[in-house]
């Protein structure tokens, strides 16, 4: 098997392994032994691709992320030039953040520990790679003519990832009825955005 083949499946059957984790224990109680064990790798072998289960985390959340920008752009490419269709991929994946998911629950975990310099550059690297596909989502949609063509189209991307952001957040908070859903993001949404 050739070196850059064998890393790449390790590092999935790593993030695969940690998200089982993260589903059946939590965040906080997973160790580097539950990993070890749940992957059936080596101590040597885990740590030679990282450091730490916050490094395996970051993982998780940028697989997301990548999934939903390969999701929205193949909706772009292949699907009718709407507004609705590359939005609902992003709102999907939004949507798979309610009821605490494995994504939200290590988001959640690690804006818990924000002080800690090396969650805190895990979280500006996130934030950062956030904030480049919105705004690639908000260029493709100009481009497309389905976005208003905003002045400040970073300034936009920084609201839409407020309210995403804050909308995860609430989501891991149990209340029973919220007067603001995931229909009613989408509308403000589209209202904000559309041209």
């Amino acid at each position: 098997m050739k070196q850059e083949e064998r890393r790449k499946k390790t590092i999935q059957l790593l993030l695969d392994s940690t998200k089982v984790l993260i589903e059946t224990k939590g965040c906080h109680s997973i160790t580097m032994n539950d990993i070890m064990k749940q992957s059936k790798l080596s101590k040597g072998a885990i740590f030679h691709y990282v450091n730490s289960k916050d490094e395996i985390f970051a993982w998780v959340l940028q697989e997301q992320l990548d999934q939903t920008n390969e999701k929205f752009f193949n909706e772009v490419n292949h699907g009718e030039k709407t507004f609705e269709g590359p939005l609902d991929k992003i709102l999907q994946s939004l949507s798979s953040h309610e009821n605490q998911t494995v994504t939200n629950r290590v988001l959640l975990y690690l804006l818990g520990r924000e002080n800690e310099p090396s969650v805190a550059k895990v979280l500006e690297q996130y934030y950062e790679q956030v904030f480049h596909y919105t705004k690639q989502w908000i260029a493709s949609g100009q481009k497309h003519g389905v976005i208003k063509n905003f002045t400040n189209a970073s300034r936009v991307a920084e609201l839409l990832i407020l309210l995403t952001f804050g909308y995860r957040v609430r989501q891991s908070i149990p209340i029973e009825n919220s007067s603001f859903t995931l229909d009613e993001l989408r509308s403000f949404m589209s209202d904000l955005l559309k041209a």
